[in-house]
C-alpha cells in the first residue's frame, strides 16, 4: 500500500454569509476556481499529473450544483484533462473529499489528487436542497427527526451542560481565533480573495466577534426552544425517542453555535513518488480515516464514536495524539469529545473554531485538517485527529503524521 501525503493546504477566509458579507458577490464556482489557482501557482503544478478534483459541497442545487467539482476545473487554470467529482456528506464534506483521495493514492489509483470544498451559504441557503431525512414521513417519524439545534439541546441535557458551560466554550472558541489571527499563525495557509480585476475583496476571517463575553451570550435567547416547545413540538419527538429526560434544556443560541459563512478550501495529496518527480517536500502522511453511523436523534455525537473507532483500528489511546481539531457545529458537540475521552482542553481547537470563525459546509472538513497541519508544525507535534460531527447522524475523522 502507497503512502498519502499532505504536500499543501490552503484556504479563503471565511466570509460573513449574508448579503453584507464580503464574499457574497463571489459565486462558488469562482470562489473554487480561485482556491485552484491559488494551489496551482503555489506549487508550480503540473495539473496534468492530477488525476482528480473532488470537491465537498452540501447544497448542490443552483450554482452549487452540477457536479460544481468538474466545472470549477473548467473555470480555473487546470488542464481540462483534470475530471472532477463533487460529493456531499454533509458537515464532513471537505473532510471526506480529503480521505477519499488519500484512500484512493493508498489503493494505487493515481498518484496525486486535489480535494477539498466549497460552500456559499450567503447565496445558496443551508437546506434549499430539501433533505428526505427531514421530509419524507416514512423516515422522519420512524427515526424521531429533530432539527439540529435540538439535538444539540438534547446532548447538552443528556450530558450535563450547562448554558454556562456552553457559553464559556464560546467565549474561549473567540478568544483563541483572536489570539491565532494576531499571532500570525494562519498567515501560511489563508489566501486572499480577489475580484475579477485583481483587487482584494476578503483577507480575513470577518464572522469573528473577539469582544463576546459572557454577559453579551447570556442576553441572547436560546435559539431552538420556540421550535422545541411550541405543540407539537420537536421536543415532545425527542422526549419519544428519550423518555428517561423530562425535558430538554435549550442552551444553545447564535453565539455559541457555528456561524453560517462563506469559504473554500483545498490539498494537494500525493504519494512519494509524485512528490520527488516534481521538487515536493511532503508536510504529513495521512495516517489513519474513518467514518461511522449513529443515532439519528441525537444526531451529532459521531466525533466520539468515530475516534473511538479510529483508535482500536490504529492501536493508539487517545493521550498519543498530540493536537485534535473538533469541529465546533455546537458547544455541546466539543464538550461531549472533551468529556468522553477526559480530554486535555490545551489540545482542542487551539485556534479557535466555526463558533468564531464560521462554519462553510462543504469547505470545514478541509480547513481544520490544514488548521491542524498549521498548527502541528508550529507547534513541533507529531501526530494529530481531525473530526467532525454529521447531520442525520455520522461521525468522520481523519488522523495524520508528520513526516
Amino acid at each position: 500500500m502507497e503512502d498519502a501525503f499532505i504536500y499543501d493546504a490552503l484556504r479563503t477566509p471565511r466570509g460573513k454569509g449574508r448579503k453584507d458579507g464580503s464574499l457574497h458577490e463571489v459565486t462558488s464556482l469562482a470562489l473554487s476556481a480561485q482556491t485552484l489557482n491559488a494551489l496551482k501557482q503555489r506549487n508550480n503544478l503540473d495539473t496534468t499529473a492530477i488525476e482528480d478534483v473532488i470537491w465537498g459541497n452540501v447544497t448542490q442545487v443552483g450554482e452549487q450544483g452540477g457536479c460544481l467539482a468538474r466545472t470549477a476545473v473548467l473555470a480555473s487554470d487546470f488542464d481540462e484533462s483534470v475530471p472532477g467529482l463533487s460529493i456531499n456528506r454533509f458537515c464532513a464534506s471537505g473532510m471526506e473529499a480529503v480521505n477519499l483521495a488519500a484512500n484512493q493514492v493508498r489503493g494505487g489509483a493515481g498518484r496525486a489528487y486535489v480535494a477539498g470544498g466549497v460552500e456559499m451559504m450567503g447565496r445558496v441557503a443551508m437546506g434549499s436542497d430539501g433533505a428526505a431525512v427531514a421530509v419524507d414521513p416514512t423516515v422522519a417519524m420512524e427515526k424521531y427527526f429533530v432539527p439540529q439545534g435540538i439535538s444539540a439541546d438534547i446532548i447538552a441535557t443528556e450530558y450535563g451542560f450547562t448554558r454556562d458551560d456552553t457559553d464559556a466554550l464560546a467565549v474561549e472558541s473567540q478568544r483563541r481565533a483572536k489570539a491565532a489571527w494576531d499571532g500570525g499563525r494562519f498567515a501560511k495557509s489563508v489566501i486572499e480573495v480577489t475580484d475579477r480585476n485583481g483587487l482584494p475583496i476578503l483577507d480575513h476571517d470577518e464572522y469573528m466577534r473577539p469582544e463576546t463575553d459572557m454577559q453579551s451570550l447570556g442576553a441572547l435567547k436560546p435559539a431552538f426552544r420556540e421550535m422545541g416547545e411550541v405543540m407539537p413540538g420537536f421536543d415532545a419527538v425527542a422526549i419519544m425517542k428519550y423518555p428517561h429526560l423530562e425535558r430538554i434544556h435549550h442552551v444553545h443560541h447564535a453565539g455559541n453555535s457555528s456561524g453560517i459563512v462563506d469559504g473554500a478550501a483545498a490539498l494537494l495529496i500525493g504519494n512519494k513518488a509524485f512528490g520527488e518527480e516534481y521538487g515536493l517536500t511532503p508536510r504529513a502522511r495521512i495516517k489513519h480515516t474513518a467514518k461511522i453511523g449513529t443515532d439519528p436523534t441525537i444526531m451529532l455525537t459521531g466525533p466520539v464514536p468515530v475516534t473511538e473507532k479510529v483508535l482500536a483500528e490504529t492501536g493508539m489511546e487517545i493521550g498519543d495524539i498530540d493536537l485534535i481539531e473538533v469541529n465546533e457545529a455546537f458547544a455541546a458537540v466539543v464538550l461531549r469529545f472533551l468529556q468522553a475521552f477526559d480530554a486535555d482542553p490545551d489540545k482542542v481547537n487551539v485556534n479557535g473554531g466555526a463558533i468564531a470563525m464560521g462554519h462553510p459546509l462543504g469547505a470545514t472538513g478541509a480547513i481544520i485538517i490544514g488548521t491542524l497541519l498549521d498548527e502541528m508544525e508550529r507547534q513541533d507535534k507529531e501526530t494529530g485527529l481531525a473530526t467532525l460531527c454529521i447531520a442525520s447522524g455520522m461521525g468522520a475523522a481523519t488522523v495524520i503524521e508528520r513526516v
